[in-house]
């Protein structure tokens, strides 16, 4: 990757039973996800002949293997999301030995399923805490995607307070410290941050607001073009899905009034925006975009092979 250094993009994809219309894991949505989102993407990233990495929730996975095994004759990477997207069970809100515990199991299923090492992990809803990083070292992953840098709607999210410390956090790839994801430090895990300008860069805001994601992205064009700091985007394969026509009810999520209204009721609607199809055709003018401008789409794992972003002394 000597000569790709500069102009990297990641599509990171986040694969859930989430219901985008209701906040709640359904096996409904699990299987629309399967069967409508991930076609979707993989013809969208097949046309463009682009490599990702896919972040897989566990317990999906092992009640449809085939989602982790559809991917895989593409090239596209293997990557967890935890063991479960239950918001009780929140890395953020977890001991150091119940994350342990989570990412053995989580790490096992998915290797099974694959017939590879799975080294890249992203937490569910970006929720983590101080015993985070030693967990993820201990389990063997060495690559985290958890913090996005100077990101500034953390408080329509659940987890909120924990997240305050991406305000400080690096915007270029990293070593992390032991007890902060967000910040840098001596542990052999990488953080690849998620790319944010004050807002995300992410396919929810695509979706909610097109002219000020197009914005975002002309200012992280701008801020990479010349560097070796990666774009970094991500999307849901549920968001390329509709559901409705279920007419689901909102599922309260948070411990409080105010959280509720913020995370569960307004963000949830404004969520809705441009769903199934219409995320598709955003979706494609995003990486459109990047090909445009001749970024390497590249992997998780293939950052563990570029030198100036991982050492030899850290493999």
């Amino acid at each position: 990757m000597t000569d790709e250094l500069n102009n990297i993009c990641l599509l990171t994809n986040d694969v859930e039973t989430t219901s985008i219309v209701n906040g709640g894991l359904r096996p409904e949505t699990g299987i629309k996800v399967w069967k409508e989102g991930m076609p979707r993407l993989l013809d969208l990233y097949a046309k463009y002949e682009v490599k990702t990495t896919f972040f897989f929730i566990a317990d999906f996975a092992r009640d449809c293997p085939e989602i982790v095994k559809m991917i895989q004759p593409y090239g596209h990477e293997v990557a967890c999301h935890g063991l479960t997207h239950n918001h009780k069970q929140a890395f953020d809100i977890m001991s150091l030995e119940d994350q342990i515990r989570h990412l053995v199991e989580a790490k096992k299923i998915l290797e099974d399923i694959a017939g590879e090492e799975v080294v890249s992990f992203r937490a569910p809803a970006l929720r983590v805490n101080e015993f985070t990083p030693q967990a993820l070292v201990e389990t063997g992953f060495k690559i985290d995607s958890s913090v996005a840098p100077q990101r500034m709607d953390m408080f329509m999210s659940l987890g909120s307070r924990k997240k305050l410390v991406w305000l400080k956090a690096p915007r270029m790839p990293y070593f992390v410290s032991e007890t902060n994801l967000a910040r840098k430090g001596s542990l052999p895990l990488l953080e690849v941050p998620v790319s944010s300008f004050a807002v995300p860069y992410i396919g929810t805001f695509m979706r909610i607001a097109p002219s000020i994601n197009a914005f975002t992205r002309y200012l992280l064009y701008h801020e990479t073009k010349n560097t070796k700091k990666p774009i970094n985007f991500l999307i849901h394969p549920n968001e390329l899905i509709e559901e409705d026509d279920l007419k689901l009810k909102t599922e309260k999520r948070a411990g409080n009034v105010v959280s509720h209204l913020l995370s569960d009721v307004l963000r949830r609607k404004l969520k809705q925006k441009n769903l199934g199809l219409s995320a598709r055709d955003l979706y494609e003018k995003e990486i459109s975009f990047w090909n445009r401008k001749n970024y390497h789409f590249v992997t998780m794992k293939d950052l563990l092979k570029n030198n100036v972003y991982y050492p030899k002394n850290h493999l």
